[in-house]
């Protein structure tokens, strides 16, 4: 298989390119892509992200197959402190053209759908491919909703004994009868 193509961040690849033949490339967004991205998926930052896609020929559409490459940065949610984790995840999906006899047709009611077996194509809007919005697509997924840096443990704080709002009340009323 031939070296990867680096490219500019965002990327788009038309349907057209890949049915001509397989593409393959290298995305790396700048340091103020990784900010818009860190902002776009709530993380503290995004210290690194790098994906190399290779895109081929699938019926009408294509199949997109990746590696991505990530440390975010995110707050854990025991703690409150901020802890980098890296992310090193394959992804693959397929696309087809809006206008495909392939595309699946939605049917309300179908609960017939295989939780198991593979996601259904996605379908484009128009003719091109968003490479690099699959990538963040790929990486939100791997995020923990629920972040924990490693070995942080929650400790339940302790309930008050009396919630009620008159309990400071009495607590006067008891001080001023001991005077």
């Amino acid at each position: 298989m031939a070296e990867p193509l680096t490219t500019a961040w965002p990327c788009e690849i038309s349907l057209a390119q890949v049915d001509r033949g397989a593409v393959s490339l290298r995305l790396e967004p700048s340091a103020e892509q990784r900010k818009a991205i860190a902002k776009q998926l709530s993380l503290v930052s995004l210290e690194a992200l790098s994906a190399e896609v290779h895109l081929s020929s699938w019926l009408d559409g294509a199949s997109i197959s990746g590696i991505l490459r990530a440390r975010v940065v995110q707050t854990c949610s025991a703690t409150a402190d901020d802890f980098e984790t890296p992310i090193d995840a394959r992804f693959s999906l397929k696309v087809l053209p809006a206008n495909s006899q392939n595309a699946p047709q939605e049917e309300f009611g179908d609960l017939g759908a295989d939780p198991d077996g593979d996601d259904p194509p996605d379908v484009l809007e128009g003719e091109m491919i968003d490479v690099s919005g699959y990538v963040v697509e790929h990486l939100a997924l791997e995020l923990d909703p629920f972040p924990r840096k490693p070995g942080a443990v929650f400790v339940q704080p302790p309930e008050p004994t009396e919630i009620s709002p008159f309990s400071a009340l009495k607590s006067l009323s008891l001080k001023r009868e001991e005077d």
